[in-house]
């Protein structure tokens, strides 16, 4: 018998034990057919993302965490935001399936690239929910993306889940090559480039001024697209005033409408606010309107209402000051614990002035999967480079966020127990 308090005694239901199922069969199933099909099979791992998404487990310093620290994120604002929207004439009806107008227009607003208006922006649940839009309008299954190397795991999981071939363009200090970029094009026929020219995860790279004024002018040549990540335009160290003076992003340099530019939400405020702006103009809007109305109908309207409500409101300004404070100060005590804790680590870190992580080369030999698992025993968690390249790596790396931490001291003592598992390494 089972009590409830105010409601009486109740027969507990009796839990019935799983039936065991042989499911072996599947094996050939899921897989037989696509090794026979001439575009190659698809590779479905997500197993880079879903270690990023991890909860951090209790007593483990998160080096590799991809989001704000609980303690960073705008939580009253967001309740306040969502009680408004919930509040709002019509709130739970059905929105148009481009989004809401208002919420088209302010991303029109905030990108800030000329010609752009709401109409076309369209409102999607999440950079990575554009992204995979973007690449199911862009690509067809065999075909090559080109990607920078490094690059976003989460992009190669997409492609290679569309059933596509990711080909690394290398970078240099001024972001991707576009010498390299043009042969690569020309090499592989592919249709479209993904780049995140800001900020760029993992390097901290921003593509220089005058590659971003001769970009799209290198994929129109080849008749292929760009899809333009600008996850990381509200993690600026220097804050709202200093957004201002940011490279405008690729769009705006754009006269043929070969740029198609994802703008999310979710980076500088919570993992649950999936909502972001994605751009384009010309037959691609209308692909992309398709593909992202078959795959998922529409964001859910009280997610966007919420989403309008956070970023109309003053807590919106003052959110992304504190946080571009909060980004700064744990970058530069990362940067603090490197050299002195690590100080043959530190020389090969470029300070970035805006995201949430660095990248670090290791010494030629080092094993970076091993160091990452002793690491993990010593209780902190980092990122190993390797899942970063679409290809062979030049080296050894490792990317270590400071977003997803606690204090300052948590930085401190999280660097001092990876050196500690370094020397065990």
């Amino acid at each position: 018998m089972t009590t409830r308090p105010g409601a009486g005694a109740f027969r507990a239901a009796h839990e019935r034990r799983p039936v065991a199922v042989d499911t072996s069969w599947q094996q050939i199933a899921l897989n037989a057919k696509e090794q026979r099909d001439e575009a190659g099979p698809r590779v479905l791992d997500a197993t880079g993302v879903i270690a990023s998404l991890a909860a951090p487990v209790p007593g483990v310093i998160a080096f590799n965490g991809g989001y704000l620290h609980p303690s960073l994120q705008p939580d009253q604002a967001l309740a306040a935001a969502l009680g408004r929207a919930a509040r709002r004439p019509g709130a739970w009806e059905r929105p148009p399936v481009e989004g809401l107008s208002e919420l088209r227009s302010w991303f029109a607003r905030d990108i800030g690239a000329p010609g752009i208006a709401p109409s076309h922006v369209l409102i999607s649940g999440g950079g990575q929910a554009a992204l995979t839009t973007a690449l199911q309008a862009l690509t067809v299954p065999g075909g090559a993306l080109l990607v920078e190397s490094p690059t976003y795991p989460g992009a190669l999981a997409i492609a290679r889940a569309a059933g596509l071939r990711p080909v690394p363009v290398p970078m240099d200090e001024d972001g991707v090559r576009l010498d390299l970029l043009a042969d690569a094009f020309a090499a592989t026929r592919a249709r479209a480039l993904y780049c995140q020219p800001l900020f760029h995860n993992p390097t901290g790279i921003s593509l220089g001024l005058e590659r971003r004024r001769r970009i799209a002018e290198v994929a129109r040549g080849a008749g292929a697209f760009i899809i333009e990540d600008d996850y990381a335009r509200r993690l600026g160290h220097g804050g709202p005033a200093e957004a201002q003076r940011l490279p405008a992003p690729l769009l705006a340099h754009d006269p043929y409408g070969a740029v198609v530019h994802i703008r999310s939400l979710t980076k500088p405020t919570s993992p649950s606010l999936r909502v972001a702006g994605l751009v384009s103009r010309g037959p691609m809007l209308e692909r992309l309107r398709a593909i992202q109305v078959v795959s998922g109908f529409f964001v859910p309207r009280p997610l966007q209402e919420a989403a309008l409500e956070l970023v109309s409101s003053p807590a919106w300004v003052r959110h992304l000051r504190f946080s571009a404070a909060a980004l700064r100060e744990r970058r530069d005590a990362m940067i603090v614990a490197l050299n002195r804790w690590l100080p043959d680590l530190a020389p090969t870190v470029r300070i970035p002035a805006g995201g949430y992580h660095l990248w670090a080369r290791l010494p030629d030999g080092m094993q970076e999967d091993m160091l990452a698992a002793v690491a993990l025993r010593a209780g902190v968690a980092i990122s190993p480079g390797r899942p970063y390249f679409a290809a062979e790596a030049p080296g050894p790396h490792l990317r270590i966020s400071f977003a997803d931490t606690a204090d300052l001291d948590e930085i401190d003592e999280g660097v001092r127990r990876l050196a500690k598992a370094s020397t065990r390494g």
